[in-house]
Order: C-alpha cells, then sequence, then structure tokens
C-alpha cells in the first residue's frame, strides 16, 4: 500500500500524450510505425478520445479508467479486437521504466531486450515503475459490425439462458476463427468484427441469431464506423460495480473444441455456470488470428491458442466480513473447477485470475516463468517490489500478505 501511495500522485503529472506516425525505438533502425507514447497517467478513456479526434484505433482494454500504462498491459492486456490486431503486449514499441535500483531505463527490441520482453507478460508492480509506454496504433478508423443482446435475468428466461450457453460453447471456435470479439454475459452480450461487413457478419452469427428469436430474445445489430461508438456500446453493459468480488478464470484452448472434446467442453461449461449462480462470461479476446512472433513476450503461450478467457464471478456484502469474503473467493475457486479439469494443460489470465489460483507460477506464464524469475533477480536482485502471486513472490509469510485470508 505504501507504494501505491507513492506512485499514484505521480502518475497525475504524467498525462502527456504524443502520435508520432512513424516512430523508431531509441538504438533501432527498423522503419518507422505508427505510434502513441504517452505517460503513466493516462487512462483507456482520455486514450480512446484523443485517438478518434486523429483518425487513429488504440488497441486497449474495456475500462474507461484503467491506465494503459500499467497493469493492464503489463499483464498482457486484451481487447475486444485482440483477435485480430494482438495483444497490448504485441503492439508496445518501448517503454521507459525506473527499475529498483533508482536507473530509469529505456526498453524495447534493440536496448535492454531482456528487460522489454519480462514487461510485456510478466505483469505489473514487478520489474520497476514504468513511467511510459509507446504502443503502435492501426492508423485510420477501425469499423466493425457488431451484434448486441440482452435477455435479462428473470426464472422465465433460464432456459434461454441455458440454450445460450450451449449454443456459444458449440460454436465459439467457428466464431473466433471468422474474427468475432467480444465479450458474452448470460443477460448482456456484445461481440464485434473487424473484418466482416454487416451482411457477412448475419451469416457467420445466424445460428446464434436463429437462438435468440426462438426464445424470443431482442437483438441488434450495428455498423459501427470507428472503434469509440463499440467501445460506448461495451461499456453501457449493466457489469456490477462498487461491490465486493472475487474473480476466477481460465483460458480454453481450440484442442477443446473439436468434434471429439466439445461435449465434454459443454458439459463442463454449464458446470461451472451452475456453480458461479450464473455469474459467469466468456470473453472472445484472444489473439487467436494475430501473426505472432513465437516466445516475442512473456504471457502464457496458452493465450495464443485459446478460444476462451473464461471468467466467474462470486460477490459478498460490504457488510459481510472475513469469514463472507473467505467464502466468496472459495466459491470462486469451486466455480471455475470444471473448466480447470477440462484444461489441466490450461492457464489463466493474472490480471483477471483467482487469488489463491493452484499452481499459480505454471498457471500465469507456463514455460516463461523460469526466465522471468532469473530477470527478477537480475532487475531486483533484494525483492524490493514484491506482490501477491507476481514473478519472484516471496510467500504468505511476509507482511504484505497479512491481508489475504
Amino acid at each position: 500500500m505504501i507504494i501505491l501511495a507513492v506512485v499514484w500522485p505521480r502518475t497525475q503529472n504524467l498525462k502527456y500524450i504524443n502520435y508520432s506516425t512513424a516512430f523508431v525505438p531509441e538504438a533501432c533502425s527498423a522503419p518507422g510505425v505508427p505510434v502513441l507514447t504517452f505517460g503513466a497517467g493516462q487512462d483507456m478513456g482520455s486514450i480512446y478520445e484523443f485517438a478518434e479526434q486523429h483518425n487513429i484505433t488504440f488497441i486497449g482494454g474495456s475500462g474507461k479508467t484503467v491506465g494503459a500504462a500499467g497493469g493492464w498491459i503489463q499483464g498482457g492486456g486484451h481487447s475486444v479486437l485482440s483477435n485480430k490486431y494482438g495483444m497490448g503486449v504485441d503492439r508496445v514499441r518501448q517503454f521507459r521504466i525506473v527499475t529498483p535500483d533508482g536507473v530509469l531505463r529505456v526498453a524495447n527490441s534493440c536496448q535492454n531486450t531482456d528487460l522489454f520482453w519480462a514487461l510485456r507478460g510478466g505483469g505489473g508492480g514487478t520489474f520497476g515503475v514504468v513511467m511510459e509506454a509507446s504502443i503502435e496504433v492501426v492508423p485510420h478508423p477501425v469499423p466493425t459490425a457488431a451484434l448486441q443482446w440482452e435477455i435479462g435475468a428473470s426464472l422465465g428466461n433460464v432456459t434461454a439462458i441455458l440454450g445460450l450457453i450451449t449454443n456459444v460453447a458449440s460454436n465459439s471456435d467457428k466464431w473466433v476463427r471468422d474474427g468475432w470479439g467480444g465479450y458474452i454475459y448470460p443477460t448482456y452480450s456484445i461481440v464485434a468484427n473487424p473484418s466482416m461487413n454487416i451482411e457477412q457478419a448475419k451469416e457467420s452469427l445466424k445460428d446464434l441469431t436463429d437462438l435468440l428469436t426462438r426464445h424470443g430474445i431482442k437483438y441488434n445489430w450495428h455498423e459501427f464506423s470507428s472503434f469509440m461508438p463499440l467501445f460506448e456500446a461495451i461499456v453501457a453493459a449493466p457489469i456490477p460495480f462498487g461491490i465486493n468480488a472475487a474473480l476466477a478464470s481460465r483460458l480454453v484452448p481450440v484442442d477443446k473444441f473439436s468434434s471429439l472434446l466439445k461435449p465434454l467442453t459443454v458439459t463442463k461449461t454449464l458446470e461451472t455456470f451452475a456453480l458461479a449462480a450464473g455469474k459467469f462470461a466468456f470473453f472472445l479476446t484472444s489473439p487467436f488470428n494475430y501473426n505472432s512472433t513465437e516466445g516475442e513476450t512473456s504471457i502464457t503461450p496458452v493465450w495464443r491458442k485459446a478460444i476462451w478467457h473464461a471468467v466467474v464471478l462470486a460477490d459478498w456484502a460490504y457488510d459481510g466480513g472475513s469469514v463472507a469474503a473467505k467464502l466468496a473467493y472459495t466459491q470462486a475457486g469451486l466455480a471455475i473447477a470444471p473448466l480447470r479439469l477440462l484444461t489441466p494443460e490450461g492457464s489463466a489470465y493474472q490480471n483477471e485470475g483467482d487469488v489463491y489460483e493452484p499452481n499459480w507460477e505454471t498457471s500465469f506464464w507456463g514455460s516463461n516463468y523460469d526466465r522471468l524469475l532469473e530477470l527478477k533477480q537480475k532487475f531486483d536482485p533484494d525483492g524490493l517490489l514484491d506482490c501477491w502471486h507476481c514473478v519472484g513472490w516471496k510467500g504468505k509469510n511476509t507482511p504484505i500478505a497479512s491481508c489475504y485470508l
């Protein structure tokens, strides 16, 4: 908490933002690319507004107030457009960072390359304090075809919700290959495709819209000319806020959607939905179709072949105390268990994972963890920066862990 108290006020003076049409990372000689360079105080909402004004597209997350240079990108950074354009770690071209020895360093593909790799997925609050990020943008507006629907959380709609879950589990492989991304909740959902026109989109999702029609569920097609109106539609979702909540998640890879394993995937998904009491979501935000270079980033390799980032939520009353909180975390872990059993070789997203994730080193980073730990020891040999289940975590018997249940 002390680190947060010191760093947070200073980011308020790091709100600059600049657009370069031909950015070249320092000490590099590669051709320039379109890049936004911004201070650590910039949040998603402000960056999206800037990008809209300059007719460019920033590939970012769905939270307006999330800092774009912090844990979002350092943990991976998924987006509704990641399927085509990659994750945040795929698009970053340079960081300026103060490492625990007090040195301001530039990290990119030409200098401090090991640190650059670690920052591209190794997690926030681990290798230093990022002061600035330079991230490649799409140098034009990205139009999308989008489908939005809302079911309503009433007992009369249980059949429709279960039908939706089965439909999503049965068709997600096709949808992701077709270029779709989005957020599917039991009640409110929106999916978007930057690679199809509206007629192609309607044909691609016909099985889904037929299901919605059979259940009398209203849906709306949209053609967004740029990212900003799509973003506004995403944040219009009635997602709970101001609550105490425990999360757990699982990345479900493509092999679980084969004709042989798909029935089991459907079954385990329905089990998870039941255990989560309906507080469950499919995030179609993996970089499945993005042409990445193997080993270029430090996120778990499972992200590259994932169809779903599946998330469950368990909440508790604000006055429930530690007993209620502990129960909620236990419930979240139990709810995600069927998908863990389905994907024993799978993974989870650190930024939205179970606080008590078993085998967290492998789950969050897979085969990259050992190298990340070596780099943690190189750049922070005294362990100045420590956080729960982060690379190099010191364990439960430390003051920082005393508040965990």
